[in-house]
């Protein structure tokens, strides 16, 4: 096998990419998909050590990486590719429990983002969902991997900054005006934005609802994340679920949450399947709108790192309904897409560092 290549050339001003999986057939038909859609794959590599040099030599612009590979495997290769040879890097996991809990730590570890394969295995279900990969290999391409590097290294700074504005998710609490709901949009670089913010948040009378661009074999993982990493109550979102005080949820992949109705500072939670008029399931637009047609109470919307236009118009609905609307500064993004075109459509109030967005939620400035 030839390590280096540039036999899958791609089309100008496309991501070069290094493949590495243990398998000769998953890279071909991984490389192939990619090259197909104009991406150029300059190079393979069958483990982690291998994929250390490949990344070295070619300087990709990004990586797709397998989790389980003989000798070094995903996470160890992520970390040293970090240490050595930063390079965006794509997790190719399992749509499995398993997949998800060791997805999260490569995400810990440096990876910017993760495919997750059709029925815990790539083969026919990447070819189906070949355009979603294709996707998610050039978001990452584009990534601001010093914003990524910024979250994951600086671990304090989101509670210091929360303790500045008025108090932090492990101690005291915030006073606002009157029974508030959040809800936060986020999608690529934004399972580690999202626990920033939450483990920020002071406890206050605040109810959180959180849509993260993530399958439905990860929210439940990623809600137990968010249920450890702060001082609410985290659970994934269920139907007919009821919401108050202290308490947050994360909806669930695969069906798209709304905010069915709200009575006593509690909201009243239905799952809806059936509505595919959308490019992402979960969509942020579906729980935003949902919010703006049924709380009377404060409300704030929130717009952190993703590519796409998911939430733009959902959080022009928040604004027309009265409620404060916050969006993620470019700086601190890991991709400024959301929240660019959230800002785009004039909804938002105003634009925050990611580290003092908890504190602009419960301070009720914008």
């Amino acid at each position: 096998m030839s390590r280096t290549t540039d036999r899958r050339g791609g089309r100008d001003g496309s991501p070069r990419v290094v493949v590495v999986d243990d398998s000769p057939f998953m890279r071909g038909l991984i490389g192939d998909l990619l090259s197909d859609a104009g991406v150029a794959v300059v190079g393979e590599a069958g483990d982690g050590e291998e994929a250390l040099s490949v990344v070295a030599e070619t300087r990709p612009d990004v990586v797709t990486m397998d989790v389980e590979m003989p000798g070094m495997g995903g996470l160890e290769a992520v970390e040293r590719l970090m240490e050595e040879t930063p390079t965006p890097v794509l997790m190719l996991s399992a749509h499995t429990d398993e997949g998800a809990e060791v997805t999260f730590e490569a995400l810990d570890r440096g990876a910017v983002d993760f495919f997750a394969k059709p029925g815990g295995e790539v083969s026919t279900g990447v070819s189906r969902e070949s355009e979603r990969l294709v996707e998610a290999v050039r978001s990452v391409a584009d990534a601001d991997l010093d914003a990524a590097t910024r979250e994951r290294d600086d671990p304090s700074a989101a509670a210091s900054r929360s303790s500045e504005s008025g108090g932090d998710a492990g101690a005291g609490a915030a006073d606002v005006d009157g029974p508030l709901t959040v809800v936060i949009a986020a999608s690529t670089g934004g399972p580690n934005a999202v626990e920033r913010v939450l483990s920020a948040l002071p406890m206050a009378d605040c109810r959180v609802v959180v849509v993260q661009h993530m399958p439905e074999a990860f929210t439940s993982r990623f809600a137990d994340r968010l249920d450890a990493a702060s001082a609410y109550d985290v659970r994934e979102a269920s139907d007919g679920a009821r919401i108050g005080a202290g308490e947050a949820i994360v909806a669930r992949g695969g069906s798209h949450t709304r905010i069915d109705s709200y009575r006593a500072g509690r909201l009243r939670i239905r799952l809806d399947e059936d509505d595919d008029s959308h490019t992402v399931t979960p969509a942020a637009d579906v729980t935003m709108r949902s919010a703006a047609e049924v709380i009377d109470d404060p409300l704030v919307g929130v717009v952190l790192t993703g590519m796409g236009s998911d939430a733009a118009e959902g959080i022009r609905a928040m604004a027309d309904a009265g409620a404060r609307t916050l969006a993620q500064s470019e700086d601190t993004c890991v991709i400024y897409g959301m929240p660019k075109r959230a800002v785009e459509t004039g909804g938002v109030d105003a634009v925050y560092d990611l580290d003092d967005v908890a504190g602009a939620i419960v301070g009720g400035e914008a």
